[in-house]
């Protein structure tokens, strides 16, 4: 099982960035500052989540990660673009280092942006497409 000591820091970074980049990616995506609050605490509750029954000790570690990679006042673009970069980056690491990670990492994204997308209103159209362009990221 790999952990956090097995990656480098631009390696754990790009894991980072990537897991939670996802979740704001698709805040932004559709961007209505009174589902924001929600959203929030869908992707606040989904890391809590899995930082109790993650399903490898990777993820949970990742899971317990804080704080925002993008700062406060970054674009909705620079969040798109470094998102997707990141988890790219993310999936040829683990397919090297820890290929039996790779799934659980996809699927650990792909749900933290569901449960964004779920939250308050619904799943949009928009978000439908941040979630589309997400799935191509990691593939």
């Amino acid at each position: 099982m790999a952990k956090k000591a097995d990656f480098s820091v631009d390696e754990w970074k790009a894991l980072r960035t990537g897991l939670l980049g996802a979740g704001m990616f698709v805040s932004l995506s559709d961007r209505d500052f009174t589902d924001t609050f929600g959203e929030v605490g869908a992707m606040t509750k989904y890391l809590a989540d899995v930082q109790i029954a993650g399903s490898t000790e990777l993820m949970r570690e990742l899971a317990h990660e804080h704080g925002n990679p993008f700062g406060l006042t970054a674009s909705p673009d620079r969040v798109r673009d470094e998102t997707l970069g990141s988890l790219k980056s993310a999936t040829a690491t683990l397919t090297a280092k820890a290929p039996d990670e790779v799934g659980p990492y996809r699927d650990f994204v792909l749900g933290l942006a569901s449960a964004v997308a779920g939250a308050k209103s619904g799943e949009s159209a928009v978000e439908t497409a941040a979630i589309d362009g997400i799935k191509q990221a990691l593939t």
